[in-house]
C-alpha cells in the first residue's frame, strides 16, 4: 500500500496543481453526496412538517431546500466527474510518457510483446482506475459520514452512534473483507491478462504457420487455458463482491431500523421534535448510498496497485548508459574486450568477446543461428548491460534490423521515426542516400504490404540515415532479398555508410565477401573451455 501511493504522490506531483486538483475533486464530490444526503433528511422533514397541517408560509423554505439540494446534488456531481477524470487523464498521460521514455532507453527488449502492449496500455489506465474509484469516493464518503454522525447527533446521540457503526460496517469492514477475500484472484486477474495478450497476440501474427505445422489445437488450447484462468478470478471476485455488498444492504436496513427501534421511544417520550423522526429514519438509506460501491472500490484497489507495481517495477530497470565514450581520432570507433553477452534473466550466451571495429571499417559478424549475434548487437547498442568485459562504442548507433516495423502512414512518418526533428529535405536526402525514390506523403499500407521487400528495407534504411550517426548495425539487411535487389541496396548502403564503421550480421557468404574481414562465432553450446579460445575467428576477406 505504501509503495502504491508514494508511486501516487510521485506521479500527482509531476502533474501542474495536482493536489489542489485532487482537493478540488474531494470537495466537489463530498458536496455531491451531501446534497445527496441533505435532500433525503430536508424531505422527510418537510413531509412530517406537512403531515401536522402547518401554515403553508411554514412549509417554503424546506420546500426551497429540496430544489436546492435536488438540483445542486447533480451540478456538484458533473463538475467533480470533470475534475476528477481530468486529473486522472493528466496523471496517466504523465505516465504513459514516463513508460514510453522508459521503453527507448531500457532493457525491456526482452519482454513479451503482448504483456508489454498490456502493461503499456491496461496498466497504465490503472491509476485512472486508482484516482476516480478508489481516492476520491473514499475521501470524499469519509467526510460525508463524519458530517451526517455530527448532524443526527444533534437530533438523538444514540441515533447516530448506531448509525456511525453500521457505517462503518458497510462502509469500511465488509470492503476490506472483500479486498482480502478476493485479493489473490485480482492479483492473479492483472497476469492472466498479460498472458492473454502474449497467446493472442502469437494467434494473430502467426496463426498460418501454425495450421501449416499442425500446431493449431495446441496454441488455442493455451489460448482457452489462460482463458478460463482469468475467467475463475473473476467469477471468484464477482461472488465476493455480491456477498459484501449484501451485506452492505443488510448493514442500512439495520440502521433504518435500529433509528425506528431508537426514535420511537424517544419521540412517545417527548426527547424527538416529531418534525425530526422521519429524518432519523430515511437519513441512513441515503448516507449508505454513498458507499455502495467501495466494495468494488476495494477489489479495484486491489488490480490497480498489483497493475502499477508492474508499471514501477520497469521504471525501475536500468536504463541504456550514457557514459560510453567516443573514441577519438585513430581510436576503434566499436571495441569489445572480453564481454560477456546475455539477456537478463538468462544464461549468458556468448562469452570473452573480443572484437574492433574503426571507422571506415566493414566487418561481417557471421556464426550459426542462435550463437548471439543479435545478443551482441543488442549488448553494443546499450540495449542490454554486458555481463562482464568493457565495451567502447561511438555515441550515436544506427541500426537496421532485419525485422524493422513499417508503420501504417506516410513515408515521410516512417522515416521520422529515426530522426523525429528532420525537415522534408533531410527526410528526401535520407530516403535518397537510401536508394529509394518515393513521394513524401505517399501512405504505406499496414507493415509495409504496399511496397515490396527492398523498398521495406531502403526505407527503413532511410530511418537511420535521416540523422548524424557514429556507427552502424546491420542485422541481415540482405535477407529474403533477390541476388540483384540485394546487391543493390548493398551498393546503396556502403555510398551512404562512407567512412563510418559498419558491423553487418549476415549469413550471406557474398555480403561477407564484401566486407573487410569477418568474424566468427562459435556455436554457443560449445563448452565454455573450448569457447574461450574460439569463440572469436578472425577471417580478412578481399574487396570485390
Amino acid at each position: 500500500m505504501r509503495r502504491t501511493f508514494s508511486f501516487t504522490r510521485a506521479l500527482l506531483d509531476s502533474i501542474p496543481r495536482g493536489r489542489w486538483r485532487l482537493l478540488g475533486a474531494v470537495l466537489l464530490a463530498f458536496a455531491a453526496s451531501a446534497a445527496s444526503v441533505a435532500l433525503m433528511g430536508v424531505s422527510a422533514f418537510l413531509l412530517s412538517w406537512a403531515a401536522l397541517f402547518p401554515p403553508v408560509l411554514y412549509l417554503q423554505a424546506p420546500a426551497v431546500g429540496v430544489r436546492f439540494f435536488g438540483i445542486s446534488r447533480g451540478v456538484f456531481r458533473y463538475v467533480e466527474r470533470l475534475v476528477g477524470h481530468d486529473l486522472a487523464l493528466r496523471m496517466q498521460g504523465a505516465l504513459r510518457l514516463k513508460v514510453y521514455d522508459k521503453l527507448a532507453s531500457t532493457t525491456l527488449i526482452g519482454r513479451r510483446r503482448g504483456d508489454l502492449l498490456t502493461r503499456v496500455v491496461a496498466d497504465v489506465e490503472a491509476i485512472q482506475d486508482l484516482v476516480v474509484r478508489v481516492i476520491i469516493p473514499i475521501a470524499s464518503a469519509t467526510l460525508v459520514i463524519a458530517t451526517t454522525t455530527v448532524l443526527l447527533s444533534l437530533i438523538n446521540l444514540p441515533s447516530a452512534l448506531v448509525l456511525l457503526a453500521t457505517a462503518i460496517l458497510g462502509g469500511v469492514l465488509l470492503p476490506w473483507w472483500a479486498q482480502r477475500a478476493s485479493l489473490r484472484a485480482d492479483e492473479a486477474t492483472i497476469d492472466a491478462r498479460g498472458r492473454l495478450s502474449d497467446e493472442v497476440r502469437e494467434l494473430t501474427r502467426v496463426g498460418a504457420d501454425l495450421v501449416a505445422n499442425g500446431a493449431e489445437a495446441e496454441a488455442l488450447n493455451r489460448l482457452l487455458t489462460v482463458d478460463d484462468q482469468l475467467r475463475t478470478h473473476e467469477e471468484k471476485a464477482a461472488w465476493v463482491r455480491g456477498i459484501a455488498t449484501a451485506g452492505q444492504i443488510v448493514a442500512a436496513g439495520v440502521a433504518v431500523v435500529a433509528a425506528l427501534a431508537i426514535g420511537g421511544p424517544a419521540l412517545a417520550a417527548g426527547d424527538i421534535d416529531p418534525r425530526f423522526f422521519a429524518v432519523l429514519v430515511l437519513t441512513p438509506l441515503a448516507l449508505h448510498e454513498t458507499f455502495a460501491a467501495f466494495t468494488q472500490g476495494a477489489q479495484t484497489y486491489t488490480r490497480s496497485r498489483a497493475a502499477l507495481g508492474r508499471i514501477a517495477d520497469e521504471l525501475a530497470a536500468p536504463s541504456i548508459g550514457e557514459g560510453d565514450a567516443v573514441p577519438g581520432d585513430g581510436a576503434p570507433a566499436l571495441e569489445l574486450d572480453d564481454v560477456t553477452v546475455g539477456w537478463p534473466g538468462g544464461a549468458p550466451v556468448q562469452h570473452d568477446v573480443t572484437l574492433r571495429v574503426s571507422p571506415g571499417e566493414r566487418v561481417a559478424l557471421v556464426g550459426p543461428s542462435g550463437v548471439g549475434k543479435t545478443t551482441i548487437a543488442a549488448t553494443i547498442m546499450g540495449l542490454i548491460p554486458p555481463l562482464t568485459g568493457r565495451l567502447e562504442r561511438a555515441g550515436r548507433v544506427g541500426y537496421l534490423a532485419q525485422d524493422a516495423h513499417i508503420f501504417a502512414t506516410s513515408v515521410a512518418e516512417n522515416v521520422r521515426i529515426g530522426n523525429k526533428d528532420a525537415t522534408d529535405d533531410e527526410v528526401r536526402q535520407a530516403l535518397h542516400r537510401a536508394g529509394l525514390d518515393l513521394p513524401l506523403d505517399r501512405l504505406i499500407g499496414e507493415a509495409g504490404s504496399t511496397l515490396s521487400g527492398g523498398e521495406r528495407r531502403r526505407l527503413a534504411l532511410a530511418r537511420i540515415l535521416s540523422g548524424p550517426r557514429d556507427l552502424l548495425i546491420l542485422d541481415e539487411p540482405t535477407e529474403h532479398l533477390d541476388h540483384a535487389t540485394a546487391a543493390a541496396l548493398i551498393d546503396d548502403v556502403w555510398a551512404a555508410s562512407e567512412g563510418l564503421p559498419v558491423l553487418v550480421i549476415t549469413h550471406d557468404q557474398g555480403l561477407v565477401a564484401r566486407c573487410d574481414r569477418s568474424v566468427t562465432l562459435s556455436d554457443a553450446r560449445t563448452p565454455r573451455a573450448l569457447r574461450g579460445a574460439e569463440a572469436l575467428g578472425e577471417e580478412r576477406a578481399p574487396k570485390p
